[in-house]
């Protein structure tokens, strides 16, 4: 499998035929162009994942080649290849759009890890494109957002179980999405054509629960004008939804078993049985069987329920799915806030290696305050954003020290590297990294 198509524009035949060496070695697919209209003619920005450029060539620039891929691709990543004369200008394009600039001479690793980034980039955002367009579709992947194999496992087991007639237990965190799993359960069954009655057990009142549960019968109880039909028989021929099924009182966990059993209920204040023709599907953020072991939860009742369970993992254990979640959440926050485009942030640094107590819920709630521009956490939003890191720290001091020397130096990236040690080209690299500028003329 390629490593990502990559278009490779040099005037210089020798770099050219270097570079296709060299990435098609590493597992790119590399096409190179000598002439870059001929690029602009015979590239399909669709096939392509990374557009690398020379800056300065005969006829076209790269300025102008990055200019017409944002023109017709704006989410194609092109990196900018640069003479030392160039870097001011490159800096300018990153601001503008371009991905990264590498300056000639370069090292062939470090050109390497930079597409791997450019690429990870582009597919993320094809991902990204694909979710906005199906917003509202039918699709599994659409519901069960995620590239990790765990959430490639679940839409597996959704789609094996959806138009079997079993009922299911769903095991999770809080705000991983049970509910969500639950309805695409339903949705991609055969019973979408009828209700999905999700009941949550923990906020009925216990004094209420029967007659919301099965109904009632006119004079029933002080209040009872007319019969009303319950939830399980409301739900006929589709799907109940037991959320957080935990919270159930003992005392009625032996009735809705009794319901789940039999496939029938007596209203409330009847002597007559109805039957109810509805699947069953429970959710727990707890251990439902330690919990029947320690006598907290019926243990027939956690036996009937898990005929089949279904475990969705915790944010955590996916990491690789927070950045496209992230962008998911910020770009659908944007358009509900009618916010521009431009307004969709990139995921904070450190982000994407946190716990995430709060899971997917959690993630929502940071990219819609990203969105916001609430950057800055409250005292009572600090666990939203990991604490700061050593590399942080270090990072942070390495921009301060970078921008004193250049301030020292009035502006002069030579005489600013020397003070400080560096190549000059390592110190031109940290000063993109950084979004740094010199005051005055920046490759003197």
């Amino acid at each position: 499998m390629s490593r990502g198509s990559i278009v490779f524009i040099d005037d210089e035949a020798e770099l050219c035929a270097a570079a296709e060496a060299w990435l098609g070695v590493s597992g790119f697919a590399v096409t190179s162009f000598t002439n870059p209209q001929q690029a602009l003619d015979r590239v399909d920005p669709t096939d392509v994942d990374c557009v690398v450029t020379d800056v300065r060539m005969p006829g076209l620039s790269g300025i102008h080649v990055l200019r017409h891929f944002q023109a017709i691709a704006p989410d194609l990543p092109v990196v900018l290849l640069t003479g030392h004369g160039d870097v001011a200008l490159a800096v300018d394009a990153m601001r503008d759009g371009a991905h990264d600039f590498i300056e000639k001479p370069y090292d062939a690793d470090h050109l390497v890890a930079v597409l791997d980034r450019a690429t990870e980039r582009r597919r993320l955002g094809r991902e990204l494109s694909r979710l906005r367009r199906a917003a509202g579709g039918a699709e599994l992947e659409d519901r069960l957002v995620g590239l990790a194999p765990a959430m490639d496992g679940l839409r597996q087991s959704v789609l094996q179980l959806a138009d079997i007639d079993v009922d299911v237990l769903i095991n999770g965190e809080t705000g991983t999405g049970k509910e969500v799993v639950a309805r695409a359960l339903h949705d991609f069954g055969a019973r979408s054509k009828g209700q999905f009655v999700a009941i949550n057990c923990a906020a009925i009142p216990e004094t209420i629960f029967e007659s919301e549960m099965f109904g009632h019968a006119s004079g029933a109880f002080t209040g009872a004008a007319g019969d009303r039909v319950g939830k399980l028989e409301f739900a006929r021929g589709g799907t109940v939804f037991l959320d957080e099924i935990e919270s159930m009182p003992l005392a009625l966990q032996a009735k809705v078993l009794r319901a789940i059993q039999e496939r029938s209920i007596e209203p409330l204040g009847s002597n007559a049985s109805r039957p109810i023709d509805v699947r069953f599907i429970a959710a727990t953020k707890v251990d439902l069987k330690a919990e029947s072991e320690a006598g907290r939860f019926r243990a027939d009742l956690y036996f009937r329920l898990a005929t089949v369970e279904l475990a969705v993992p915790p944010l955590r254990q996916r990491r690789e799915d927070v950045p496209l979640l992230f962008n998911l959440f910020a770009a659908n926050a944007a358009r509900r806030f009618k916010l521009p485009e431009a307004a969709i942030p990139q995921l904070p640094a450190g982000l994407a290696a946190s716990d995430w107590p709060g899971n997917v819920r959690e993630l929502k709630a940071v990219a819609e305050r990203a969105v916001l521009g609430m950057t800055r956490p409250s005292a009572a939003q600090e666990r939203f954003l990991p604490a700061e890191t050593l590399a942080d720290r270090v990072a942070r001091f390495e921009a301060a020290a970078i921008e004193a020397a250049l301030q020292d130096a009035g502006g002069s990236t030579a005489e600013a590297a020397e003070r400080l040690g560096l190549a000059r080209r390592t110190l031109n690299e940290k000063i993109v990294r950084y979004g740094l500028r010199a005051p005055a003329d920046p490759v003197r």
